[in-house]
């Protein structure tokens, strides 16, 4: 009998607390949709599509993001940045790691619209290098990651940030840069 109500209490807290989509509902009737002068409604991205680009900031099979297995070879010269150094997010002075690049802007038209690019800053990001970053989150055991064109980000020597699962893509920091793992190297085989 005590088995069965444990059992029953399981099921009823996987369904309610533990369940994605109860999470996202309840997250859509808290957060308000705030208007903005000259956009139309339709543009305002739902917490599921927020959530969806959160999602491939991590990893998806579009390689957005710099998360392509694609080798970067040869490196073009104009991307100045390289995998393992320390870099300042110059808009929110921000101190970060790259994890990876790509030599222009890879990302779907729902991160476009989130972004809230006019015609010109679109074009211009288009054809710019855009890192992905790693920076230490709010606390001690969060990150935040962060794709970010090349004329938002600038070299930080001289500092180790504590990131935390920066030794998933890093063996030790040298002093000057991270030294990247075997895995890593072979997409980024010139950084």
């Amino acid at each position: 009998m005590g088995q069965l109500r444990i059992i029953d209490t399981w099921d009823s807290i996987r369904k309610s607390y533990l369940n994605t989509t109860a999470w996202v509902d309840w997250l859509n009737t808290w957060i308000p949709k705030l208007p903005t002068f000259g956009e139309e409604e339709d543009e305002y991205p739902t917490l599921e599509e927020a959530l969806a680009i959160e999602l491939m900031m991590h990893d998806n099979e579009h390689g957005y993001f710099a998360v392509s297995k694609e080798v970067r070879r040869p490196r073009p010269t104009y991307v100045l940045h390289r995998v393992g150094q320390v870099v300042i997010e110059t808009q929110n002075k921000m101190v970060g790691v790259i994890v990876g690049w790509d030599a222009e802007l890879r990302a779907p038209p729902e991160w476009y619209k989130r972004k809230k690019y006019t015609d010109s800053e679109l074009e211009r990001a288009k054809d710019t290098p855009h890192y992905r970053i790693m920076f230490s989150g709010p606390d001690s055991s969060s990150i935040l990651i962060g794709y970010i064109p090349q004329y938002n980000v600038k070299l930080f020597q001289g500092f180790q940030p504590d990131i935390p699962i920066l030794e998933r893509y890093f063996s030790h920091f040298d002093g000057e840069k991270f030294v990247m793992e075997k895995w890593l190297q072979e997409i980024y085989p010139d950084d």
